[in-house]
């Protein structure tokens, strides 16, 4: 009997440290998408930008303490699902298709997809001239599906950096990427230049477990707030710059 009741406390306590602390939010991200996730600060190491700043703020708001887990983008609704993070920010676009899997927020910020060639590529004017071309994207996002609308010849990769890189090396012809991070990646590439055409307009939400809709709400309320005291045109102003 006292080894049953041994085992059982120790199973208890394994089982407790298996699960997320009701004091600590977890959030979900990729940071790799300046400027709404970031690595950088004084250290080199810290979480920052647009998206992690308004978590930070729902976390405040929820009397929580935020974790932020960095992991592959494809990966975030598949680890949002399995329990393993309560949200995800990171600069998630709204789709019928996720909207499958998860709940999102009300929309927090408009964005489009832009094209990124090298300068020197004056072969691009309008949405047909895409066809055919080479593309890199970042895997699972709105680029990866909308290049394949234009061309079998789609690269994916794990971030944005990694996709400009292989278009630096003349291993693709363009870039499809969201058009803030995309301005944020020129500062560093001059050989590189923006061309908007125009694609549909889309609006970025925090996703949530559809089984948590306490959640969302406080999510939801926050976003409100925010807008209505100032602090989203604050944070518009601090990163988009």
């Amino acid at each position: 009997m006292k080894k049953t009741l041994l085992m059982t406390g120790l199973l208890t306590l394994l089982l407790s440290g298996c699960g997320k602390s009701d004091d600590v939010l977890v959030l979900g991200t990729n940071a790799s998408f300046p400027p709404f996730e970031y690595v950088g600060g004084a250290s080199g190491n810290e979480f920052k930008g647009f998206d992690i700043d308004i978590a930070r703020q729902i976390a405040s708001d929820s009397g929580k303490t935020l974790k932020i887990q960095n992991m592959k983008f494809d990966s975030l609704i598949m680890a949002l699902n399995a329990g393993r993070i309560d949200f995800i920010a990171a600069g998630m676009t709204i789709t019928p298709e996720r909207q499958a899997s998860v709940n999102f927020s009300t929309p927090y910020y408009e964005a489009t997809q832009v094209v990124i060639t090298k300068k020197s590529d004056t072969s691009i004017h309008s949405i047909t001239d895409l066809r055919g071309k080479h593309f890199a994207v970042q895997l699972g996002s709105t680029a990866d599906i909308m290049a394949k609308k234009y061309t079998d010849k789609v690269t994916a990769f794990n971030s944005g950096f990694e996709a400009i890189m292989e278009l630096n090396n003349g291993k693709v012809d363009l870039v499809l990427f969201d058009s803030q991070p995309a301005a944020n990646f020129m500062r560093k590439n001059p050989d590189l230049k923006i061309q908007s055409l125009p694609f549909a307009a889309e609006f970025y939400g925090l996703a949530v477990a559809k089984k948590n809709p306490q959640l969302l709400q406080q999510i939801n309320t926050t976003l409100a707030n925010i807008k209505t005291n100032g602090q989203y045109d604050t944070l518009i102003a601090k990163y988009m710059k």
